[in-house]
């Protein structure tokens, strides 16, 4: 058993992907053609890090009650968590995240599971960007 993939619902497929592959890193796996279940046209869109199995689908709000949900699907809390194998990588994805525009609530620090930066995506959910102490 495995995790496959994660529902991150966007305001907008084409943002969110060139917000994911340009200014995160990820990969697009997957842009096509799809419908609801009732029938409207919509697509099925999924990026992930480099070299992973597990990946988001980015899901366009539909109808009032998602596009309230955009950016809030936690809650205000860190839903998701992006971590890499060593310091250098974290520094390294950290400097080029924020060259590329990630906004980072603070700049990273140390925590008892390792060194930690916050940072916002695209549609506003809170993301942790991790790595070893």
């Amino acid at each position: 058993m495995r995790l496959g993939l994660v529902s991150l619902i966007v305001r907008d497929y084409d943002e969110a992907i060139d917000f994911f592959v340009r200014a995160v890193g990820f990969e697009l796996v997957e842009d096509s053609p799809a419908t609801t279940n009732d029938g409207r046209p919509k697509r099925w869109v999924v990026v992930r890090p480099p070299n992973a199995e597990s990946g988001i689908l980015l899901a366009r709000a539909d109808g009032a009650e998602q596009r309230a949900a955009v950016g809030e699907q936690f809650a205000g809390r860190v839903g998701l968590f992006l971590d890499v194998d060593d310091a250098d990588t974290f520094d390294a994805t950290y400097a080029r995240m924020r060259a590329a525009g990630v906004e980072f609530v603070s700049p990273p620090r140390a925590e008892p599971y390792g060194r930690v930066a916050v940072w916002w995506d695209v549609a506003g959910n809170r993301w942790d960007l991790r790595g070893p102490s």
